[in-house]
């Protein structure tokens, strides 16, 4: 390991611990992986240039549309589905790019840490990510996630909402060469497509009542935005 990537791995666990609210948190570790990787984190804004010039992300489901059913696996391998999942009460479907993503990580922690206020309110979370169950698994044990991790092989259900993107060659060479992550290896395909991290707050009747979708995956819904969704539909 690198100087700088043992330097960035503890400005992670620093970041993710912080007591801040997750924007906070996801915002001091981009400035980390700035000062370390400038090159890199000039590659991720042209990447979120690219996507966000060729409206990625638009034509997601919008609230007051129906959020589109889904049936996929679990950590477990067991089968989830929308519908079994929104008989429980309101629900935040949350996409995530991969157990590797620090932001996902960071934002998985804090979803983690927000659980118990939430499902004591009556709601609860579901996390999708386009990788094997044994990342999933991996996700899960780490974070200490209470909630299920489903795995969206080759982006199936991301590509039917319109949230599945190309990183691109550039980023793809970068993941590959100096980040040493293998895409490929964690999905099981070389489609080298990660969905766009977003949140849809769905209400018992399975319409979308509050969503937060952004090609710059730094971004992610805020904690206290998704509580209040939430709230408003129990």
């Amino acid at each position: 390991m690198t100087a700088d990537a043992s330097s960035l791995e503890e400005a992670f666990e620093q970041c993710r611990d912080m007591d801040g609210s997750l924007g906070e948190r996801l915002g001091a570790f981009a400035d980390a992986v700035r000062l370390y990787r400038p090159q890199f984190m000039d590659a991720v804004d042209r990447l979120v240039k690219r996507l966000a010039e060729s409206g990625a992300g638009e034509a997601a489901p919008k609230p007051g549309d129906p959020m589109p059913p889904f049936m996929l696996p679990d950590e477990t391998g067991e089968i989830v589905s929308l519908g079994e999942l929104l008989r429980k009460g309101p629900l935040a479907v949350t996409f995530h790019r991969g157990h590797w993503c620090p932001y996902c990580r960071i934002n998985i922690h804090a979803l983690a840490q927000a659980h118990d206020v939430i499902s004591r309110e009556g709601g609860h979370i579901v996390a999708i990510m386009p990788e094997r169950q044994r990342y999933a698994a991996e996700l899960k044990a780490d974070g200490g996630v209470p909630f299920p991790i489903l795995s969206d092989m080759d982006n199936g259900y991301a590509l039917s909402i319109n949230l599945a993107v190309w990183i691109g060659d550039e980023m793809k060479q970068i993941m590959r060469g100096a980040l040493q992550r293998d895409l490929a290896t964690f999905q099981g395909n070389d489609s080298w497509m990660l969905p766009i991290p977003a949140t849809f707050v769905v209400a018992r009747d399975g319409r979308i009542a509050a969503r937060f979708v952004d090609p710059d995956y730094r971004r992610r819904m805020a904690i206290d935005d998704l509580l209040a969704a939430l709230r408003k539909q129990i």
